[in-house]
């Protein structure tokens, strides 16, 4: 995957402040509810429950970007090894240099 950015183009939507701000209001619009309904007017409990879906919907939106983000930047930097520890080849490794250590020493 590539990923080609001219002068000409047009900075995107920042999807984090975005989301940001839905989180805000919907949970602005909850405490208004939960307010509501605790002055006894029930009715606003259908509102807090719609506010609670709505910034459950935020939020998960909010982790799914933030895990976009991450595979992102892990593509731009490279594949830094394969995300398996090797032990084996590690213990021969350690071998071969302590091997070059005791020849060193004795020669």
């Amino acid at each position: 995957m590539s990923i080609n950015f001219s002068a000409d183009d047009e900075p995107g939507v920042d999807m984090l402040a975005q989301v940001e701000q839905l989180m805000r209001v919907a949970a602005e619009e909850l405490v208004t509810a939960v307010n509501s309904v605790k002055r006894g007017k029930l009715e606003d409990a259908k509102a807090a429950m719609t506010a609670v879906r709505d910034l459950r919907a935020a939020y998960f939106l909010v982790m799914d970007e933030r895990g976009k983000v991450e595979k992102l930047r892990k593509q731009v930097a490279g594949a830094v090894g394969t995300g398996t520890l090797d032990l084996s080849a590690a213990r021969d490794e350690i071998g071969r240099r302590l091997a070059r250590l005791r020849d060193a020493a004795t020669g």
